[in-house]
């Protein structure tokens, strides 16, 4: 049979001929986003080529993802006009994640060319080439592909056992570093989980009006703040007069607009080391790579549309229970917590919201899993 001609597609209707079935849970997805309320920002005049065949690579296998293209509106290919530096942590176990948020980015924005993608990747993982053999197979025609040694040596010591395993991981404190990893010309960087969807125009969170602020994030003040420390910390008056003058809030730190200047400027990762270093020594939290970030930061963000961190959908820290989404349009679906949608679709008892992440599994043997 001959391959199908390129077409023009709204970012609602990216429907793919891999199987009927496939096709069914894809489109049956797509309509349960739409019956939900989910903002999926429909663009239009982008160009996608259709899928070719899926390409060999060593680990592990993944299909080829579309050719999005810029529409006729964006910059030419290349530019540093509209250019959107988005950045993310490169690991093998959540690379099947890493898959499905740029493949989401990609096809709901209009300008997907526009799109600088900067991967951070543990210096001694002896899995990082083949790891970046799989982006760069999947979307081949992502160029450059900027990938990015981080050290774990240089956390290492500062890391406080926390209430999941997960956390503790060098590669989640990468985001402290992001400014003293990227590269000069990135001024302003999009920050985002492994464990993130984005169905909205990745443009408009990349452009928020920092206003003087440092870093840009959905703001949550309705959250008891008090439990992201312990009794130790709010005991203590020197310590927990850091917040003296600001209104703290929690914010979630995978998705996060950073003003990389104003954050090299100020110093902002010496600051959070420096709160790394009180916790190895009094033991003030218990939440991974979180709590420092609201030391430094709390009460003093730019708060972003609730829209854009849809989180908490992989449940809580311990047990990872299913919980649904926030009333509310949905620009950004983020599978914060112990559950994580891959893992629940794989194991077949997944949660309602995981089958809005399973339009966008590259994953190879998931079409075949949904077959059956």
């Amino acid at each position: 049979m001959a391959p199908p001609t390129v077409a023009s597609v709204s970012t609602a209707g990216l429907i793919w001929s891999l199987s009927p079935s496939l096709s069914l849970v894809i489109t049956t997805s797509v309509a349960l986003l739409l019956v939900l309320g989910v903002g999926l920002g429909e663009v239009s005049g982008i160009r996608v080529d259709v899928i070719r065949l899926p390409s060999v690579t060593p680990f592990p296998a993944f299909r080829e993802a579309p050719a999005f293209r810029n529409g006729d509106e964006c910059p030419a290919r290349g530019s540093a006009e509209g250019r959107v530096d988005v950045a993310m942590t490169l690991d093998a176990n959540y690379l099947r994640g890493t898959m499905a948020a740029v493949f989401s980015i990609l096809q709901h924005t209009a300008c997907p060319e526009s799109v600088a993608f900067h991967f951070l990747a543990a210096r001694a993982d002896p899995d990082a080439a083949d790891l970046v053999a799989a982006i760069r197979a999947t979307f081949p025609y992502l160029d450059p592909v900027n990938v990015y040694r981080f050290d774990p040596s240089r956390v290492r010591g500062r890391i406080s056992r926390s209430v999941r395993h997960a956390l503790d991981q060098p590669l989640n404190y990468a985001r402290v570093y992001l400014a003293d990893t990227l590269p000069a010309d990135v001024r302003r960087v999009l920050y985002l989980d492994s464990d993130v969807v984005v169905v909205d125009d990745v443009r408009k969170l990349w452009s928020v009006d920092l206003a003087g602020h440092v870093v840009a994030a959905p703001e949550y003040c309705h959250t008891n703040f008090t439990k992201y420390f312990t009794d130790a910390f709010w005991s203590d008056g020197e310590l927990s007069a850091t917040f003296r003058g600001r209104r703290p809030c929690y914010f979630n730190t995978g998705v996060m607009v950073m003003d990389v200047e104003r954050w090299r400027d100020g110093g902002y990762t010496r600051r959070v080391e420096e709160w790394m270093a009180v916790q190895k020594q009094k033991r003030i939290y218990h939440l991974g790579s979180l709590p420092p970030f609201l030391l430094v930061l709390a009460g003093d963000i730019k708060p972003v549309d609730h829209r854009w961190n849809q989180h908490g959908l992989g449940g809580d820290n311990m047990e990872g229970k299913c919980r649904s989404l926030h009333p509310g349009p949905v620009s950004l679906l983020h599978w914060s917590g112990k559950g994580k949608p891959w893992l629940r679709l794989d194991s077949r008892k997944p949660c309602t919201v995981d089958f809005l992440w399973a339009p966008y599994d590259l994953y190879k043997a998931a079409a075949t899993a949904l077959e059956e």
